[in-house]
């Protein structure tokens, strides 16, 4: 699976951003999308998941009832819109997907990575 995340930006704290996540290379759908972001000199942290399915999906408590996350598998692609967004949301945001039958949190399940999008909360 290839990804492509796209979206980032800077914002106002408040704000709103749309993440996107394009995935191509796999003729089905059978795959855990995540959202992970990495600060520097932090680990890569989880932020989002969502079964094939949709019937599955977590959330890191730092962004529950801010984030949302979505996909379309018709269309292979995978989004989070991001509300009420705060300075310490800085980061590099990555798409990832697992093969994993489910879903996941653990960063270590997921073998596929998109090459990460930068958003910039300023306060």
């Amino acid at each position: 699976v290839q990804l492509q995340a796209s979206g980032g930006g800077l914002v106002q704290a408040g704000g709103s951003l749309r993440l996107s996540c394009a995935a191509s290379g796999r003729a089905n759908s059978n795959y855990v999308m995540g959202w992970f972001r990495q600060t520097p000199g932090k680990e890569r942290e989880f932020v989002a998941s969502r079964s094939w399915n949709g019937a599955s999906t977590y959330y890191a408590d730092s962004v529950k009832g801010r984030f949302t996350i979505s996909r379309d598998n018709a269309k292979k692609m995978g989004n989070l819109q991001m509300n009420s967004l705060k300075p310490e949301d800085t980061a590099v945001y990555y798409c990832a997907a697992s093969t994993l039958y489910g879903n996941s949190r653990s960063l270590s399940d997921y073998a596929y990575w998109g090459q990460g999008t930068q958003v910039t909360v300023s306060s």
